[in-house]
């Protein structure tokens, strides 16, 4: 008995360091920047500086069916499959904007603008600058999935009804850990506001 329990002991040390190590290296990871400028009791207002994204639009409407094929769509880009070969920093979060068909995007490094882009050899990924905007955001843990995102984007929306907060209705899913990340996982379904005043 007392060999398993060594071994036990050994093998959740082992994964905690690595899943620690693995927080550790996603939060070196550059993200998205924004300051929130309003806190709710389940949601936040946040105002999203402009940034240049890699995009790639997908026909399936719902995350289960889009996720991993719109990630390697993208992940082919920035890992060399470009006319140079030139291999470009991952970023967070991993955007998703939900509808009658699906965009998923990365925020493109804030060391590159559009003209120092090598081309995709993937003609369907295509560049885009968004604005800065005011969004906001509810935060869930644990794996997304449709059924969950769904539930969180419908309490967004009940919650920003509550204030007699207006948007656009236009709602996306936000993903900030790798698939090999297992805990201390960050989702959050954000939409952009119309007319907020602080």
């Amino acid at each position: 008995m007392k060999p398993f329990l060594i071994t036990s002991a050994v093998l959740v040390s082992l994964f905690l360091i690595a899943q620690s190590f693995i927080i550790f290296s996603v939060s070196k990871i550059e993200q998205h920047k924004y300051a929130v400028i309003k806190e709710y009791d389940d949601f936040e207002i946040r105002k999203y500086e402009s940034a240049l994204f890699s995009s790639v639009v997908m026909k399936d409407t719902s995350y289960d069916q889009t996720s991993s094929s719109g990630f390697r769509v993208l992940a082919g880009y920035i890992f060399g499959g470009n006319e140079t070969g030139e291999k470009i920093a991952m970023t967070s979060p991993v955007k998703m904007e939900l509808g009658d068909s699906t965009k998923m995007s990365f925020m493109v490094p804030s060391n590159y603008s559009e003209k120092d882009l090598p081309k995709p050899k993937n003609g369907r990924i295509f560049f885009e600058r968004k604005e800065g905007a005011i969004m906001a955001a509810i935060r869930f843990g644990g794996w997304a999935n449709d059924k969950r995102i769904e539930k969180y984007q419908k309490q967004l929306s009940e919650a920003l009804a509550k204030q007699g907060i207006q948007h656009t209705g236009k709602f996306s899913y936000l993903g900030y850990n790798p698939p090999y990340a297992l805990i201390a996982r960050r989702n959050e379904v954000v939409v952009e506001l119309i007319g907020f005043q602080k």
